[in-house]
């Protein structure tokens, strides 16, 4: 089993929208409206929309290869792209996916891993993400890795305002 990363460019914006559409439906479709899914897909997932993320300087996007097949992504955000005032000293775990294929390789905490490594060479302190409060298997995954609730937030699917819970982590620094 082979597991590598690569930093998403532009020229990555078709697959990331692939792979966005495929893996928000998988987790989300059967929770929510065919109708809240699709204003919600069509809005964050346009092509101009991604072209827009992948080009700020303060978003980084990473596709996770599983014996050179795209398996997932992550989106790590700091300074003014995180999606909550959460201060200069923390990042933003903004995605995490995992095609429902590949769940269970460990593939997410290799990408969580990746988002705390690059915290960790921005000096952030703290890294930080919202997950649906019906998300029951995420919110576990997250608790196992060392997250604890702090907040709360509203999260927008469609017309429909549904609760994300805001868990963060410490990050120990070794200097």
């Amino acid at each position: 089993m082979t597991i590598n990363i690569k930093k998403c460019t532009l020229e990555d914006s078709r697959k990331l929208q692939e792979i966005s559409y495929e893996t928000f439906n998988e987790t989300f479709k059967h929770q929510n409206s065919p109708e809240n899914m699709n204003a919600y897909l069509e809005r964050a997932y346009n092509l101009k929309q991604l072209e827009k993320e992948l080009s700020n300087n303060s978003s980084q996007f990473f596709f996770v290869y599983l014996n050179n097949e795209v398996a997932g992504y992550l989106k790590v955000n700091t300074n003014d792209a995180q999606s909550e005032e959460m201060g200069d000293e923390s990042l933003e775990i903004e995605r995490i996916y995992i095609k429902s294929k590949f769940q269970k390789h460990g593939l997410g905490k290799y990408l969580l891993n990746k988002a705390m490594e690059i915290a960790i060479e921005c000096n952030k302190k703290i890294i930080w993400l919202g997950v649906w409060e019906k998300n029951e298997n995420a919110i576990a995954f997250y608790k196992k890795m060392g997250f604890v609730q702090t907040g709360a937030h509203s999260f927008y699917m469609g017309d429909e305002e549904q609760t994300d819970f805001i868990m963060t982590k410490t990050l120990i620094s070794l200097y």
